[in-house]
C-alpha cells in the first residue's frame, strides 16, 4: 500500500453471509466486525492486516483484571452511607462502571456492613443481581466496581413517569421476584434494604436488585435476624417493634414498592393530608400497629389487589415467598401481550445515560 492512498493492486477478502449464516460469524467478542481484510468499530473502518491485533475484548466479572490505574472517572451518580458512586469508564475497552468508593473514616457499624456487602457482592451471580466485578481496598477507601445501569433507579424513574401501569409492573416484578429468589432461596441472603432506589434498570429492560450494604448472609435456610438496620418507610411490621425476622420482610417492602408504582404516592398517608410525616415515629407507629396498605379495587384488577394483599400482611407467615409470588397469577397475566420494558425506560429518558 502506497502511502497517502490505495493501492489499485490491493485485493481486499470481503464475504457476504450465506443467507441461513449468522452474522455473529463475524463479529469479534468486543463487538467489532471483522471479516478478512475490513474492520468496523466504534473507531470507525480500518483496513488492517490478518496479523494485527484486534481490540480487547469486554471484561467480565471473572477476569480479576480491573485496578483504579485503569480507569477514567465520568461523574459521580450517587451518594449514600460513607461513600459516593461515581460512573467510571475503562480506557482500555471503553466499557462503564459504577465505582462504589467507601470512605474508611466511618463508623465501626459502617465497616461492619461494609464487609458483608463485600462478601456477597463478590459471591453474587444472578441475572437479576447487579453484576459486582471487583472489589478492593486502596489509601483508605474501599473501591466496589458494579455494572453500570444506564437508566438510574426505579424512583429515578417513578419521578419521571408518575404512576407505572399493571402491564409493567408485572414484568417488572418477575425480575425482582427472580432475584429475590435467589437471594433467599439459594443464599440464604436477606436484603433488608429494598426499595425503589435500590432497583435499578437499564436500556435494554432489565430490572435488577443492588445495594447488600445492610443485608445479612443467614447461616440456614431458617435463619433470622433481629438487627435494626435498613430505610424505616419500607420495613415490615415485625423489624419495627424490633422482633426477630427472616426472608419474609423483603415480600413486605416489595409491596410497599410495587403498591407505590401503582399510585405514584407511598401507601402510608400523613395524618395531615396536605403535609408529610411529621417525625419518622409517627411513621412507624402506623405500620406496626395499623392496617396494612391495600390496592383500591375500583382502581386496579383483582390480581393485582390479589398480589399485593399476599405481601402486605401483617403476620410474616401469612405473607407468600418469592418462590410462591412468581407463580401468582398477577405475575403472568400479561404474558401474551407485548411488553416491552426496553422501550418503556428508554423512552421515559434516563436520567445518567447522557453525560
Amino acid at each position: 500500500m502506497r502511502k497517502g492512498g490505495l493501492s489499485n493492486n490491493l485485493d481486499l477478502k470481503l464475504s457476504l453471509p450465506q443467507e441461513d449464516q449468522s452474522i455473529a460469524k463475524f463479529l469479534t467478542q468486543s463487538g467489532t466486525f471483522k471479516d478478512g481484510d475490513l474492520l468496523v468499530n466504534r473507531d470507525g473502518v480500518r483496513i488492517v492486516s490478518q496479523s494485527e491485533v484486534e481490540a480487547p475484548p469486554p471484561i467480565k466479572p471473572t477476569d480479576d483484571q480491573l485496578s483504579l490505574a485503569d480507569i477514567d472517572t465520568i461523574k459521580v451518580i450517587g451518594k449514600g452511607n460513607g461513600g459516593t458512586v461515581q460512573l467510571v469508564q475503562h480506557k482500555w475497552t471503553a466499557q462503564f462502571f459504577a465505582l462504589k468508593v467507601i470512605e474508611m473514616k466511618i463508623e465501626e457499624s459502617y465497616r461492619r456492613q461494609i464487609a458483608k456487602e463485600l462478601k456477597i457482592n463478590q459471591s453474587a451471580q444472578c441475572p437479576y443481581i447487579v453484576v459486582c466485578y471487583q472489589s478492593f481496598y486502596d489509601n483508605g477507601s474501599i473501591y466496589i466496581i458494579l455494572e453500570y445501569m444506564d437508566g438510574g433507579s426505579l424512583a429515578d424513574f417513578l419521578k419521571k413517569v408518575k404512576k407505572i401501569e399493571e402491564p409493567y409492573l408485572a414484568a417488572i416484578s418477575k425480575q425482582v421476584l427472580k432475584g429475590l429468589m435467589y437471594l433467599h432461596h439459594e443464599r440464604h441472603i436477606i436484603h433488608r434494604d429494598l426499595k425503589p432506589s435500590n432497583l435499578l434498570v437499564n436500556h435494554r429492560g432489565e430490572v435488577k436488585i443492588t445495594d447488600f450494604g445492610v443485608s445479612a448472609i443467614m447461616a440456614s435456610t431458617t435463619g433470622e435476624a433481629n438487627t435494626f438496620v435498613g430505610t424505616y418507610n419500607y420495613m415490615s411490621p415485625e423489624r419495627i417493634v424490633g422482633n426477630r425476622y427472616g426472608k419474609k420482610s423483603d415480600i413486605w417492602s416489595l409491596g410497599l414498592i410495587l403498591l407505590e408504582c401503582a399510585t405514584g404516592k407511598f401507601p402510608y398517608s400523613p395524618p395531615e393530608k396536605d403535609g408529610g410525616w411529621g417525625n419518622f415515629y409517627d411513621l412507624m407507629v402506623a405500620i406496626a400497629e395499623g392496617e396494612p396498605p391495600s390496592a383500591p379495587a375500583d382502581q386496579f384488577t383483582p390480581n393485582f389487589c390479589s398480589f399485593i394483599s399476599a405481601c402486605l400482611q401483617t403476620e410474616p407467615k401469612d405473607r407468600l415467598s418469592a418462590r410462591e409470588l412468581l407463580e401468582h397469577p398477577f405475575v403472568n397475566m400479561y404474558e401474551d401481550t407485548d411488553i416491552d420494558l426496553s422501550s418503556y425506560f428508554n423512552d421515559a429518558g434516563t436520567p445518567l445515560a447522557t453525560f
